[in-house]
């Protein structure tokens, strides 16, 4: 059975295997190692049978709340672990004191694009060219909460 913990020095390696996985440009141990003292960082880790299947993380900072990746290894998709995921930082974000959390996605990232409205998520605009490898259009999404 998963369950979402938080990010700690233990799962480091294992974050770091998912993103070289799901990202062109993925984020450095040292990178996501530094989220950890980081005290507008939030993120939090899947684990199945202790090893971690997925990950995420949020900014949270004067009510403004930032997804910085939500990520799962194949062979743990379609499990329903993004769904864990995405919604342990809506209730971070909302627990934080948050006014609405946003993210990026790519453009042709059609999956996730119809998870995140799954969670109430909205399209509020376009980051020309925000992503490499290759060049992408972003799509900004973003959830108000009321």
């Amino acid at each position: 059975m998963a369950e979402i913990v938080k990010m700690s020095s233990e799962h480091i390696a294992g974050v770091a295997k998912i993103e070289k996985e799901c990202f062109s440009s993925p984020w450095s141990e040292k990178a996501l190692s530094e989220e950890l003292t980081n005290d507008v960082s939030h993120f939090f880790v899947c684990l199945d049978e202790n090893k971690v299947v997925g990950y995420a993380g949020v900014h949270i900072m004067s009510g403004e709340c930032y997804i910085d990746n939500i990520a799962v290894s194949a062979s743990h998709r379609r499990q329903k672990i993004g769904s864990l995921l995405i919604e342990k930082l809506i209730n971070t974000a909302k627990n934080k004191g948050g006014e609405f959390i946003s993210l990026e996605v790519r453009q042709s990232n059609k999956p996730a694009i119809c998870l995140y409205e799954k969670f109430g998520f909205v399209s509020v605009g376009v980051r020309k060219n925000f992503y490499d490898f290759p060049t992408e259009d972003a799509i900004i999404m973003t959830k108000t909460f009321l």
